[in-house]
């Protein structure tokens, strides 16, 4: 489907032939690109400067080679990848994955996001994002260690506390965090705030572990009272058992509602009683096990092989695993079964045809880059904390946290309504809200 602007569906053309087969980046630019039809058409300034097309480019791509020995002493070899894409309004800022699924792609994607996750908190941070195609699950602490070593060894060149500041996302926890920052204060003989996401000893902050998911949770609560209702007593069908989805569901819980679902690669849980996070915690996060234990300690649930989350009767979705796990049909069976509310946890987790179905069926959709800005909104709290020397209370860190998941709801509610008529409008919302304070940025600093 073309995009209703000539200017920006020949840019598309363009940025599709240098960018050939890299099918996750295309699918981000394509989907911002549709958003910024009034923008661009109200604003011919944008055209002539050039900032789209600079945009769409990133500024640093990186990558490298990550060699490190297993415990069998056999050398095992993997591609480490770092994106700086658009420092406009402050240091890049973005997460490190380690999954088996990381290439070129995937990274640019995310970078690209990135930029205007970061612009919507309101914070001064760029983009960029990285990672490796090396899969933690299985491995043994000294093997992780080794690797993260070996990998911050070439990254530790190209970041910095005043030019790139790193954190985790999928694969990267406080485990390898901690890995990555030792092996960075080593080489360069400094302590300073490079990642986020730090244990609480060595210049982390609190409410960090549970600030995606609970912003994910604020942000919905945003969307619940603009239509004039709340998490109390509602249904909630939640994706993943990571990080983001495990402090989702607590948050959820705390607001009223009943959590009756997690997943993992390999299959689901639904619980028809509530899920109970603590078993979720032990399974993922303490024994590293798979979701499937679950069903062996807690009566009454059930385990299903496959991918039939999206199968569950609820009034909220939350996608809360990876990119494109939610697609059209997932879509159509949720709105047959009433879903009412859905926002993203997980970076892209919905195809373009899911997002058309709940945009076409008056589904109250939040997108990622506003809906899981908490994660990146915390490290940049974190940065604040680390430039200062200070420590704030987990109380402070997670009213701060609310409030930027107001903000960014506001602004993204506000970018709809002027541009396009229809304040419920979230995804256009999010991308020209996101995008105009860096095209703004990135005018006013010239040609760059």
């Amino acid at each position: 489907m073309e995009i209703k602007n000539q200017y920006l569906n020949d840019l598309l053309v363009k940025v599709t032939k240098r960018n050939a087969g890299e099918n996750e980046f295309l699918q981000a630019v394509k989907e911002v690109f549709e958003s910024l039809v009034p923008v661009v058409e109200k604003r011919p300034e944008l055209i002539s400067s050039g900032v789209i097309e600079r945009l769409v480019e990133p500024e640093r791509f990186i990558q490298f080679r990550v060699a490190w020995t297993d415990d069998k002493n056999q050398v095992q070899v993997n591609r480490g990848f770092r994106v700086q894409y658009n420092g406009a309004i402050g240091p890049y800022k973005g997460g490190l994955r380690l999954h088996p699924s990381v290439c070129s792609s995937v990274i640019k994607f995310l970078g690209f996001e990135q930029v205007f996750k970061n612009s919507l908190t309101g914070l001064p941070m760029g983009g960029g994002k990285g990672g490796s195609d090396f899969d933690p699950k299985g491995k043994s602490d000294m093997e992780v260690m080794r690797f993260c070593q070996s990998f911050m060894t070439e990254l530790c060149k190209h970041i910095g506390p005043d030019t790139d500041v790193p954190a985790g996302d999928i694969g990267v926890g406080g485990r390898e965090i901690g890995f990555m920052f030792g092996q960075y204060k080593r080489l360069r003989n400094e302590f300073t705030g490079v990642l986020t996401g730090k244990g609480l000893t060595y210049g982390g902050s609190l409410a960090r572990t549970q600030a995606t998911g609970y912003g994910l949770c604020y942000f919905v609560n945003n969307m619940l009272a603009a239509k004039n209702t709340s998490f109390k007593g509602k249904t909630v069908v939640i994706s993943g058992s990571g990080n983001v989805a495990i402090y989702a569901a607590e948050k959820a819980i705390q607001l009223g509602a009943k959590v009756v679902s997690v997943s993992d690669s390999a299959g689901y849980i639904y619980d028809k009683n509530g899920i109970n996070v603590g078993v979720v915690q032990q399974i993922k996060e303490v024994e590293r096990g798979r979701i499937k234990e679950y069903a062996t300690r807690v009566p009454g649930s059930v385990y299903t092989e496959g991918n039939g989350v999206w199968s569950i009767p609820c009034d909220i979705a939350l996608p809360c695993a990876t990119q494109n796990e939610l697609n059209g049909d997932d879509a159509a069976l949720l709105i047959k079964n009433g879903v009412k509310f859905v926002a993203e946890g997980a970076n892209m987790p919905s195809t373009p045809e899911a997002v058309e179905a709940f945009l076409a069926n008056d589904v109250f959709f939040g997108p990622a880059k506003a809906a899981n800005a908490g994660g990146v909104a915390t490290s940049g709290l974190e940065m604040s904390q680390n430039s200062q020397r200070l420590s704030w209370t987990f109380e402070e860190v997670d009213a701060k946290l609310e409030g930027i998941m107001k903000a960014i709801f506001d602004n993204s509610t506000k970018a709809a309504a002027e541009y396009t008529n229809n304040a419920d409008n979230l995804v256009a919302g999010a991308n020209i809200a996101g995008f105009l304070k860096v095209a703004n940025t990135m005018i006013a600093q010239g040609v760059l």
